[in-house]
């Protein structure tokens, strides 16, 4: 396949993404409009007209605009799976790195929180509030069904299995992986309306129920929660108190913390929380862990950029320094910032 020059191929991907949402042949007068190239109407149609002597455009009609060829759209996907792939693969050790260095920090963060305030102590790895789709790729496993690559924001990778009533030939695979990209790339659920979906099987047409069955997907993807890890500290602290140490409390607070299934009604990011960097303090009942009932809790919210947050909490008796707790995450909240410096 010829090696198209930077200004063939932004002209080539202007058709294509003009045509996508149109439907229509695309002229030179809306290329002129649509890119940056700054290029009169008559350079435009120069560049068009060689576009189709090498194959990758045709004009189905005279006097009429162009249309993407298979080969334009196969040039097109190819484009955009290498991007896709090399920014994975550049980004994958990078991640990998800091996925390390994030762990061992919030370790240190519970460990150090648990000998400043003699309490036990809890701390989550980062929970993402929106979740946006930053790229789909749709390929074949036989058949009767097809796997639905989902990446999320985050680089939240989520594989999903999909069955086909009939069998899908690789130009309607290829079809929609352009129109799935096109037209979710950057968007939340909150974001996907009814004219999105309309146009989308609109330009999969006689495959509007598959299209249907990948935004079921990608809603999935989008709603699961992700697995946050909880690290916790100084849970034998709690023994230091007499009225938490009798057999059958102290044993019930332990579990609790070994076992962390329960920890997650506690660390979890309340609904509207991401707009507050509030302090909560629950005490006694109002704990909704029943084996923290004789105990106060104090939680916060770290943030590491917009939409990236993540709980530490402080589990004592309810005679807790409550003065010191609330200072002491105060401090830790500036500290975390200036580690973490938002982006922008």
């Amino acid at each position: 396949m010829q090696k198209l020059d930077e200004r063939k191929l932004k002209i080539l991907q202007a058709i294509i993404r003009n045509y996508l949402e149109t439907g229509e042949p695309v002229g030179s007068r809306t290329i002129s409009k649509d890119t940056d190239l700054n290029l009169s109407s008559a350079t435009i149609r120069n560049e068009m007209a060689d576009l189709e002597e090498l194959g990758y455009i045709v004009q189905p009609h005279t006097s009429a605009g162009r249309i993407p060829s298979d080969k334009g759209y196969r040039l097109y996907v190819d484009m955009m799976l290498e991007d896709k792939v090399q920014e994975v693969e550049s980004m994958r050790n990078v991640l990998i790195e800091k996925t390390d260095k994030m762990e061992n920090l919030l370790k240190q963060v519970a460990k150090l929180l648990a000998v400043n305030t003699n309490y036990a102590t809890m701390i989550t790895t980062p929970q993402y509030r929106s979740r946006k789709v930053k790229f789909i790729q749709i390929t074949e496993v036989d058949a009767s069904q097809i796997l639905a690559v989902i990446v999320l924001e985050g680089n939240i990778v989520k594989n999903k299995m999909i069955y086909t009533a009939e069998p899908l030939d690789k130009e309607i695979i290829l079809k929609l992986n352009i129109v799935m990209n096109t037209f979710l790339q950057g968007l939340d659920m909150s974001e996907i309306n009814l004219a999105l979906i309309k146009k989308m099987k609109e330009q999969a047409a006689g495959y509007g129920n598959v299209v249907s069955d990948i935004l079921d997907a990608v809603a999935q993807a989008i709603s699961e929660e992700a697995d946050v890890e909880i690290y916790t500290s100084g849970a034998t602290n709690i023994l230091k108190y007499p009225e938490l140490s009798d057999n059958s409390r102290a044993s019930e607070l332990l579990s609790a913390f070994e076992e962390k299934n329960q920890l997650s009604e506690l660390v979890t990011l309340p609904e509207g929380e991401e707009a507050s960097r509030g302090i909560q303090v629950y005490i006694g009942s109002e704990t909704p862990v029943e084996s923290m009932r004789d105990c106060s809790v104090v939680t916060a919210t770290y943030e590491i950029e917009d939409g990236v947050y993540g709980r530490i909490g402080i589990v004592g008796p309810k005679r807790m320094d409550y003065e010191k707790v609330v200072s002491t995450l105060k401090t830790l909240m500036v500290q975390l910032d200036e580690i973490f410096k938002k982006k922008g």
